[in-house]
């Protein structure tokens, strides 16, 4: 790792402090992209980008300021020091409740993630190679349908960072990713459509390619696609029922019911007029959500994740953050600023996404804790019910309380055992509802990929989201219209 700007991030420092900054903080961050897509096995373009700056933060009379610049010369960053300081100063006449940050002990370390095949070292004709055969295979999978469309992305990025402040933080780290999206059309024309968008992603190398084996399972995935619309029926929505829910829709429930009402700063209403406001109140700690089956973690720390990282942008040593507990809301998403204001300390949740963003509250990656159960055992548990396994819309309002989940693949289940394929079933549900109803998880913990979306501008950061199978007690389900 090369880390030939620490000493102007650390030189932007001092700067700040020797104007009368009360504290200063510096980010150089480089992000760089590179990707190849095809539609049908035929490549249609190929991305590189890079980003990379210096960012600057300082908190004068109780207002922070922020500027950045792409400019790395000591001339550029001196420029962005002076501006975050003068528009600091000019707010601080204006602050009703002055920002303070909490006290840390900060980290003084490098990491980075390791790769056991460097995707830069795999050519592109490799990679639209790969992509060929997928299609080759997809598209000679059913005997009805059609496979009208596969576009499939491949894709690699490396984020590299040097994060200093004046309470002695000195963060070096460097963490590659790799990526695969596809989107895959399957059609009966007197039938019915069936779309399927998906993402893989995580921290490393070209290994994770291998690992996720799209070749070995998508066939399968677009066969099952066919019989949706050639044998699915209206699912039951006259009673309710039982209803096992999947791991992918479980993580991406516990993301946007749990991960971002968590987030102390839409708690405090900073993200009301961006991403949306949050049903958890500042006074909700310790009160019950859910049944004691439901635990909810985000975990920067995970080997190989997508949200991997070991400090947060503000220095903070990353721990893994126990947001629902047994049932219980636990514990918030802080950065310094919101723990000082809540009385707690910061649990590392501050992330920027490049070095023109500020770091505010991020998730990392979320997941429900897995039980001691078998699938097999959750589904011979039900009477009568539905199997949802993944999903192909959903929507969710912005306090995160009301949701909607419309199923892709989904079955009967009668006595226990999984029958006929059901179509477009819809768990309509509230958050306390989904964690009240869960009475069993199994012991499967899989993970999806996301970049997740917040604040004004936006900024997306890699993420987890994950779970088990989770089963849930009388449910009434609907149906797509």
């Amino acid at each position: 790792m090369s880390w030939e700007y620490e000493d102007l991030v650390l030189k932007a420092v001092d700067y700040a402090l020797s104007l009368g900054a009360g504290y200063a903080e510096a980010r150089y961050h480089k992000v760089a992209r590179s990707g190849v897509a095809t539609r049908n096995g035929e490549f249609i373009g190929l991305e590189k980008s890079f980003r990379e700056g210096v960012a600057v933060r300082v908190l004068v009379g109780g207002a922070l300021g922020f500027s950045s610049t792409d400019t790395l010369t000591w001339g550029g960053v001196k420029t962005a020091v002076d501006e975050a300081f003068a528009k600091a100063r000019a707010h601080s006449k204006l602050m009703k409740h002055p920002i303070e940050l909490s006290h840390e002990r900060l980290g003084r370390a490098s990491y980075e993630a390791l790769e056991k095949k460097k995707a830069s070292g795999v050519s592109v004709e490799e990679k639209v190679a790969y992509c060929a055969d997928v299609w080759k295979h997809v598209s000679t999978a059913t005997t009805t349908a059609r496979v009208a469309t596969l576009t499939m992305s491949l894709g690699e990025s490396v984020e590299e960072k040097v994060v200093a402040n004046s309470d002695g933080a000195l963060i070096r780290s460097r963490v590659p990713r790799v990526s695969i999206w596809y989107n895959v059309v399957v059609t009966v024309p007197s039938k019915g459509t069936v779309q399927r968008f998906f993402s893989h992603a995580a921290s490393g190398g070209y290994e994770w390619v291998e690992k996720w084996d799209v070749l070995g399972y998508l066939p399968g995935d677009v066969k099952t696609f066919e019989r949706i619309i050639l044998e699915a029926v209206k699912p039951p929505t006259d009673r309710p029922v039982d209803v096992v829910v999947g791991s992918e829709i479980v993580g991406l429930m516990v993301h946007e019911s749990c991960g971002h009402p968590s987030e102390a700063d839409r708690i405090l209403g900073r993200e009301a007029a961006q991403a949306g406001k949050s049903f958890i109140k500042p006074d909700m700690r310790g009160q019950r959500i859910g049944s004691e089956v439901a635990t909810v973690i985000d975990d920067p720390t995970i080997p190989g994740s997508n949200g991997f990282y070991l400090y947060d942008d503000e220095g903070v040593p990353a721990r893994p953050r126990y947001l629902y507990k047994e049932g219980v809301i636990n514990e918030f998403l802080h950065n310094r600023w919101t723990a000082k204001v809540f009385g707690t300390q910061s649990n590392a949740a501050a992330r920027a996404m490049d070095h023109a963003s500020e770091p505010i509250i991020r998730m990392a990656n979320t997941y429900f804790k897995p039980g001691d159960h078998t699938l097999e055992e959750l589904i011979e548990g039900v009477k009568y019910g539905v199997y949802i396994k993944s999903y192909m819309e959903w929507n969710i309002d912005d306090e995160r309380w009301s949701q909607r989940y419309g199923g892709l693949e989904a079955y009967l289940i009668e006595n226990g055992e999984l029958k006929h394929l059901v179509k477009n079933p819809v768990l309509e549900i509230t958050t306390r509802t989904f964690y009240s109803s869960v009475d069993a998880a199994d012991r499967n913990l899989e993970f999806y990929a996301g970049t997740c979306g917040k604040g004004e501008p936006m900024q997306g950061v890699p993420v987890w989201f994950g779970g088990p199978n989770v089963r849930l007690r009388n449910i009434q389900l609907r149906v797509i219209a």
